[in-house]
């Protein structure tokens, strides 16, 4: 849980519906009150709920450049992004469902939404009439030249800091659910292993997982797995969840170990200690007759251009283990694949990459688990 909570207070208005229009977001410090950043825009003729879209995505920005690792609750009085970001409500409007997939992309696990009364939502209604003000004097002060927009100064910069323009195609990665061998710390391979199934407290983690996600599976497009039994069984309870069909793919699958299969580390150590050591000192050594990192990076990177081509702009729901899933999140990063020793994954925990067009790329979550912060919905 993130010792700091903040929230984001945000309002769309439009003079016509549809109309010059404008949103309003500010983002505060959940405790003192304090106004940390804010920024407000006229968006030229849009209706209301476009505007208040805006507002939004404007208030997640504006929480991913400021207070990215701290808890976030919004607050808007639309209740209809309130009930559709809550999960509640499907996007039906086409014009609202990129909108919404922006906000869900950009919204972190675990953010609440909180409908409030309009009287109780001044500040952000406050500034982007300020800022549609602020146009309508331009205008009439030079009524034939350019009908330029006039946002109201703010006290954080209008681009993104945190990655490049245009729409990613985004990856929530899930670990599987426990097996007997993960309680045990045992080394658990692909399809080239005893390929355990999901014990009842695995099912029940990724039954947990489920139903956290489920208020973001109106923008979740496909849900992909690895080959293996235990991301399948996972995948299918998530699948089942979010109402989406799930495919294959064989490149998510795990590590291969060969004779290390099924033993603990310790037992690793004890009857092959030199092919250990090759294998902790080496990227490109083979555990046991199996796989090495650099072989499993070249086939994971793999599947992460097939997914890229195939879902190119969606968001992709993807099951597997927990080497391919640090093999993508170092990648992401552009970390060296060394940093794959230093992650961490617990069983049906989520983490979430972003993939853009020019090759850039930007992590939004790592390890996060259902009990780790509030759920999205209630």
């Amino acid at each position: 849980m993130a010792e700091r909570s903040v929230r984001v207070e945000a309002d769309g208005g439009s003079r016509g519906n549809p109309g010059p229009a404008a949103y309003g977001a500010v983002l505060l410090d959940a405790g003192s009150g304090e106004v940390i950043a804010e920024r407000a825009e006229c968006i030229g003729t849009a209706t209301n709920n476009v505007a208040e879209y805006s507002g939004l995505i404007a208030g997640l920005e504006l929480y991913l450049e400021h207070t990215p690792d701290a808890d976030l609750e919004v607050r808007m009085d639309s209740k209809l992004v309130v009930e559709q970001m809550s999960g509640r409500w499907r996007v039906k409007h086409p014009d609202m469902r990129p909108l919404a997939a922006r906000a869900q992309q950009l919204a972190p696990l675990g953010t609440t939404y909180t409908w409030i009364p309009r009287e109780q939502n001044t500040y952000a209604d406050r500034i982007l009439n300020e800022a549609l003000d602020a146009q309508a004097e331009q205008r009439r002060r030079t009524p034939d030249g350019p009908t330029a927009t006039a946002p109201r100064p703010s006290t954080s910069a209008p681009a993104r800091g945190w990655g490049p323009e245009g729409t990613p195609t985004t990856l929530l990665l899930v670990r599987h659910g426990a097996t007997a061998h993960t309680l045990d710390k045992r080394f658990s391979g692909g399809l080239g292993g005893t390929d355990p199934g999901l014990t009842d407290e695995g099912r029940d983690q990724v039954r947990a997982t489920a139903d956290w996600l489920s208020p973001l599976a109106e923008g979740i497009d496909v849900v992909v797995t690895s080959p293996v039994r235990r991301t399948r069984e996972s995948a299918e309870i998530l699948g089942a969840r979010l109402g989406r069909e799930v495919q294959v793919d064989d490149g998510l699958a795990e590590m291969e170990f060969g004779v290390w299969e099924g033993l603990t580390f310790a037992e690793v150590r004890e009857r092959y200690r030199d092919d250990l050591d090759g294998w902790l000192g080496s990227l490109d050594h083979t555990p046991g007759g199996g796989e090495s990192f650099r072989v499993v990076e070249k086939r994971v990177l793999g599947s992460l251009d097939r997914l890229l081509s195939a879902h190119a702009g969606q968001t992709v729901l993807a099951v597997s283990h927990v080497t391919p899933i640090k093999v993508l999140v170092a990648h992401a990063l552009g970390a060296p694949l060394e940093s794959v020793f230093r992650m961490e994954l617990a069983p049906a925990s989520v983490s979430v990459v972003s993939f853009f067009d020019d090759g850039n790329a930007s992590m939004r979550t790592f390890n996060s688990r259902p009990t780790d912060v509030a759920l999205t919905a209630r």
